[in-house]
């Protein structure tokens, strides 16, 4: 007779109380005690869409393979109960094991157990070449703009738009990419509107072509790890701001793209984090720089508050221990 299985679920399916067999990432652990020197470990498992801190006790049957075996970044099939308590979510884990190539029969991808964008990166693509393709009226410019798109598709389909802090999740460079894109174009078309008289005029084309292209260089910079993202040599070494400009001025030969056009597209890769201890060797010279810095600025920014609301969903405030480092005001709702 044969065993029957039972159906693999994910874990951000779970509803309180409930049980199931699914996989999950270990994102992280970390030794602590209580104020009465208990110690425990806390561990933290996710998938995409849900991630779930806990204590293992140090008498717990789980502590001595928390402790030694467990590895931060790998994948893991359980069977645990999902409980929603004072203290946040928890599971109360039955079974675990790491994956084995086997487990692919029952459908697991190490990309389930990262955190991704709630939005389908290919549709966000296929959106950000559209921008490319109709408001870009320079046609040496928007070959640059595709070819750097195209030639990078796999990569950004699945590339974080940082480390920590924003859109650090698979598909996040995407997702902040286009976001800023359309403040952008918004911002390009009030400034050209509001000051027909500047000379030379705003220029429409630089400020989205360097909106997409302000974090190209984050191909190079970052890789996605079961933790998370992680820097490459090149990343830790030189930084995306100067991998970005080496990668348009490949592009630009390829194109002809040159002269000033070319020059006022790189000042703004070079500047768009404005302050040298946040990577920048210049600050915004240009108004389309400017423009570009804060459209980037703004959407980071946005994002960042958002996740402190998220993570830390009780209570009028927001705890301290977010990106932005203040407490952030919920309130009970208007």
């Amino acid at each position: 007779m044969s065993v029957k299985t039972k159906t693999i679920v994910l874990l951000s399916d779970l509803e309180d109380g409930q049980e199931g067999d699914f996989f999950a990432a270990l994102s992280a652990r970390t030794s602590s005690q209580t104020r009465e020197g208990k110690k425990y470990w806390r561990v933290t498992f996710r998938d995409a869409q849900r991630e779930v801190s806990f204590p293992i006790w140090n008498d717990s049957p789980w502590s001595k393979a928390c402790e030694s075996e467990w590895q931060i970044g790998e994948c893991y099939k359980m069977r645990a109960t999902y409980r929603r308590t004072q203290f946040g979510p928890q599971l109360e884990i039955r079974k675990i094991r790491a994956t084995v190539e086997a487990d692919t029969a029952d459908g697991f991808d190490p990309l389930l157990c990262l955190a991704k964008s709630r939005f389908n990166p290919a549709q966000l693509m296929a959106q950000l070449r559209s921008i490319a393709t109709e408001e870009l009226m320079h046609p040496e410019l928007k070959e640059v703009v595709l070819h750097l798109l195209e030639t990078h598709e796999p990569a950004l389909l699945k590339l974080p738009a940082a480390r920590r802090n924003h859109h650090a999740f698979v598909g996040g460079w995407l997702e902040h990419v286009v976001s800023a894109t359309r403040n952008a174009i918004f911002m390009a078309d009030k400034y050209l509107a509001d000051y027909p008289e500047l000379r030379p005029p705003l220029s429409r084309d630089l400020v989205i072509a360097g909106t997409i292209l302000h974090d190209i260089g984050k191909v190079h910079e970052l890789q996605l790890s079961l933790d998370g993202a992680d820097y490459t040599a090149a990343g830790e070494l030189i930084g995306h701001i100067l991998l970005g400009r080496d990668m348009l001025r490949d592009a630009a030969r390829e194109f002809d793209l040159e002269g000033e056009m070319l020059l006022r597209l790189e000042h703004i890769i070079v500047s768009h984090q404005r302050l040298a201890e946040w990577g920048s060797p210049k600050p915004p010279m240009t108004p389309e720089a400017m423009l570009v810095h804060y459209c980037d600025d703004i959407d980071a920014k946005f994002h960042t508050f958002l996740t402190a609301l998220e993570e830390s969903a009780e209570g009028e405030f927001t705890s301290t221990r977010n990106p932005m480092q203040y407490r952030i005001f919920r309130g009970s709702g208007l």
